[in-house]
């Protein structure tokens, strides 16, 4: 009962479409507002004799329907109040059995504008306001008619108190329905909206994962040569001194411990089976102990999708510097999920597949044609540009991909050659929008 005190707003949102009947309820109910004000007037200075007093009591009824558009509880109290002040105000012309009231006496205690005035009013409280308070009102509602009637009452009127409560109840049953529905349909987008960025967060977080596990292992085979070299470098000297044996096998020791570190964390995050629909190895997971592949298996790589129905041609420009080992394996899986996408999205479609190598690092650029044919429902997650960026942006390079004017998509990608940013950002910038 005491959010019935509080008249906080709790306006009637408008329509979201077309945006110019956005106000059309509105303007309806202030209409309606203005009719019932008006026969709440005439009601009340012909049928109950109030005068002055029945003008200002009907004036308020239809001024509490447009309030209840903004402000549900207030145009309740203000509803409740004037149908009580007018019918007290003849209750007592009703027990003396005036004629001038007529054989049977007026509707009473609510008047016909006065029971529609506040059927509207309830029914915008029950829309606006939780169910306990909607059932509040209508509590309220129902022993003043029952105080009016049933204890107050007088022998020359017709009553209408039954009536009005089970009007008011269905109202009431009315709104509290059409607000649970309406709160169950909000839920439900917020449901759904919470579980896309979950999905989007937990993809994220998988694509991060597998970035780590291939660059861990990158580091793991530079740790086991370190190891080995340390192992076999005493035998490459003559008579080595005590402290350089002693030297090298804390270096050998060192390695071997930073390796076993590094292969218990590969073990927690690598995933035990591949998800790769067309055999290319686009999956979210790696064999356990298979090496990370590099550009020398691009050949392989491109013979397995055209073996899955694409048609892929390769260019290769420059002249092949060495590339850090990090910057062979994110070219090598742009390049894979590039031409998965292809698989996935556009199929029957020809790929180009370009390398440019450079001074500074390595363009990538996978640009495929319209599909000759619809896609079928693609059984990936829908993430895979958002790995391209989470490596590129690891290595400190530039992405860039867009629709082509043909109907295809085209994926451009520079790789600093040594994984890190070059100093002069804007040559590299300049590079990445040339694939553009």
């Amino acid at each position: 009962m005491t959010d019935l005190g509080s008249p906080s707003p709790a306006p009637l949102p408008p329509l979201s479409r077309p945006r110019w009947l956005r106000l059309l309820p509105h303007v309806v109910v202030c209409w309606i507002a203005l009719g019932v004000a008006l026969a709440g007037a005439d009601e009340l200075n012909s049928n109950y004799h109030l005068g002055a007093l029945g003008t200002v009591t009907g004036v308020a009824q239809g001024v509490a329907i447009a309030l209840a558009l903004w402000r549900p509880v207030p145009a309740w109290w203000l509803s409740l109040a004037a149908t009580v002040v007018a019918a007290a105000a003849t209750s007592s012309d009703m027990m003396t059995g005036i004629p001038s009231l007529g054989p049977q006496g007026p509707d009473w205690p609510w008047s016909p504008p006065a029971l529609i005035a506040h059927a509207f009013v309830l029914f915008f409280l029950a829309l606006r306001v939780p169910a306990r308070v909607a059932a509040g009102a209508l509590s309220l509602t129902a022993l003043a008619t029952y105080f009016l009637q049933g204890l107050v009452g007088g022998p020359a009127y017709r009553p209408t108190g039954l009536l009005a409560v089970v009007v008011f109840a269905a109202v009431v049953l009315l709104g509290t329905a059409l607000r649970g529905r309406r709160e169950a349909r909000t839920q439900l987008v917020e449901q759904a909206s919470l579980t896309e960025e979950e999905r989007a967060r937990r993809t994220l977080l998988e694509e991060r994962s597998r970035i780590a596990r291939e660059l861990h292992d990158v580091v793991a085979h530079h740790m086991s040569v370190i190891s080995i070299q340390a192992q076999v470098a005493p035998h490459l000297v003559d008579n080595p001194s005590q402290e350089l044996k002693e030297n090298l096998e804390g270096i050998r020791h060192n390695a071997l411990e930073a390796l076993t570190e590094l292969r218990r964390v590969l073990g927690v995050l690598r995933s035990e089976n591949p998800d790769d629909p067309y055999g290319l190895g686009a999956g979210t997971g790696t064999a356990p102990d298979s090496p990370q592949p590099t550009l020398d298996r691009l050949d392989s790589l491109v013979e397995n999708t055209r073996a899955a129905g694409l048609d892929v041609t390769t260019e290769i420009t420059g002249e092949q510097l060495p590339l850090a080992p990090g910057v062979e394996l994110s070219a090598y899986r742009i390049i894979q999920e590039a031409l998965s996408n292809a698989l996935r999205h556009a199929p029957g479609s020809a790929v180009h597949v370009e390398l440019w190598h450079f001074p500074r690092g390595l363009q990538v650029r996978v640009v495929n044609s319209r599909p000759e044919r619809p896609a079928p429902p693609s059984p990936g997650a829908g993430h895979g540009l958002l790995g391209m960026r989470e490596r590129v942006a690891m290595l400190g390079g530039t992405l860039v991909t867009s629709q082509t004017s043909c109907g295809g998509f085209a994926v451009a990608a520079f790789l600093p050659r040594n994984g890190t940013a070059p100093a002069d950002d804007n040559s590299t910038g300049s590079t990445g929008e040339e694939t553009s």
